[in-house]
């Protein structure tokens, strides 16, 4: 019988766009929204679409707890900041090899954080 995150990992894998939910920083509220993600090796990792700016970024460095969904398969993960510039941009490369140059200069306006998230 497969793991669940087996099943997780196969739907990462064939899926361009995730469901995460955060935990409010203020309000104490889930927050769900759609995000772009890589998924490599083990490792989940999210570019957040306005840096350290974005507000679901700011919630997880309040609670570093994430629920993701993927199809029909969910997780709650814990997520790490990566702040490192060339961690960061390594990361960003990532995005721009999966998603084209163009949507990700399109779509992310600041490159100063990313989020990393084990899959084990």
């Amino acid at each position: 019988m497969p793991k669940q995150n087996d099943t997780l990992k196969s739907r990462l894998a064939r899926s361009r766009e995730i469901h995460i939910s955060v935990i409010g920083r203020k309000s104490g509220r889930t927050i769900s929204i759609p995000v772009w993600f890589v998924f490599d090796g083990a490792t989940l990792y999210l570019l957040p679409v306005q840096g350290s700016d974005t507000q679901w970024y700011k919630n997880v460095l309040k609670n570093p707890s994430m629920g993701i969904k993927a199809g029909s398969e969910q997780a709650e993960l814990k997520v790490a900041p990566i702040t490192d510039a060339k961690k960061v941009s390594s990361v960003a490369e990532k995005f721009r090899a999966k998603y084209g140059a163009g949507d990700v200069k399109k779509y992310y306006s600041k490159f100063d954080v990313a989020v990393t998230a084990p899959i084990a």
